[in-house]
């Protein structure tokens, strides 16, 4: 079974743009969530990606992303809560340690650290789209020109990585199914065998390549070839830096946790979330929309000259 966050071929425009186009249309939205503190920007961001995610067909990526998430939010704010004791509003009077100081437990500090972890969850969800959408090939082609053998081993990571998740479940599998008169098999073993595995692959890729001809010196060419689906991509990510711009001009998506939680909530702040939402629909609702042709008969009548009537008559 192929992993959730693997590449899967599809026909959404994340995956029939190019890769530049992918990556500024995701990292726009993923940025957002970098320049405002505003959890509600982060809460809109998320699920702008989430749903670009879904109309591509990427909705285990989203599933699985989404799943890895929400124990990281939860780890961000118990560390955040036992390392940071500002903050006015005191929740549970804690004690005094030598070194720590007073241990008190704050709201300001559990929410700045549930705003950390919807941060963190924007980047993985940022990235699990563009794990399940981005074909591999295709930005080893794009960064081929640029740095060679850097391309070359990004393009193996994204390719060798899944392989080896697939690898390790067989393999867990494989374990499950020898039977209960069969020792049981640790992580330990399961670990070496699978770094043997990988290790015998790698062998096995380095004489393909080098059988392709990888390891002469060839110039690498461009890969010309323009998708009509780079322009709403690349014109969406325009218009979501425009409004984050705009936003923070009109001093929308403020947020403050110390000494007291201050939300902004004001019309630039709901603006920018309506906004981040509906643009990221703009590409696949422009994909949908179907032109209306005229009946083939119509399109395919020639026009009678006036004269040709006249003389008929």
């Amino acid at each position: 079974m192929r992993p959730a966050l693997a590449y899967r071929p599809g026909d959404s425009p994340l995956h029939r743009a190019s890769p530049a186009a992918a990556i500024s249309y995701l990292a726009a939205l993923a940025a957002v969530g970098f320049v405002f503190a505003s959890p509600a920007v982060l809460v809109a961001a998320g699920i702008a990606l989430a749903l670009a995610g879904i109309a591509a067909g990427a909705s285990r990526a989203v599933a699985a992303s989404l799943r890895l998430a929400v124990p990281l939010i939860v780890l961000m704010v118990v560390v955040n809560a036992l390392v940071t004791h500002r903050g006015d509003t005191v929740l549970v009077r804690g004690w005094e340690l030598p070194i720590l100081g007073q241990m008190d437990l704050t709201l300001e500090s559990l929410a700045e650290g549930g705003r950390i972890g919807l941060l963190v969850a924007v980047a993985v969800l940022g990235f699990a789209v563009y794990s399940a959408c981005a074909d591999p090939d295709r930005v080893l082609r794009a960064l081929r020109p640029v740095a060679r053998r850097s391309a070359m081993t990004a393009g193996l990571v994204t390719r060798m990585v899944p392989l080896a998740v697939a690898d390790g479940a067989r393999l867990r599998e494989a374990a499950s199914l020898r039977g209960p008169a069969a020792a049981p098999v640790g992580r330990a073993e399961l670990a070496r065998r699978l770094v043997e595995s990988s290790l015998d692959r790698a062998v096995d890729v380095a004489a393909t390549l080098e059988l392709r001809g990888h390891s002469l010196d060839s110039r690498p060419q461009r890969e010309r070839r323009a998708s009509r689906d780079n322009a709403p991509l690349i014109g969406t990510a325009v218009l979501i830096a425009l409004a984050a711009l705009a936003a923070g001009l009109a001093g929308g998506g403020g947020f403050e946790t110390y000494p007291r939680i201050e939300v902004d909530a004001g019309p630039a702040t709901l603006t920018l979330c309506a906004g981040l939402v509906l643009f990221a629909a703009i590409p696949f609702v422009r994909a949908k929309i179907k032109w209306v042709a005229l009946p083939r008969t119509l399109a395919s009548a020639r026009p009678v000259r006036w004269w040709r009537w006249r003389a008929r008559a």
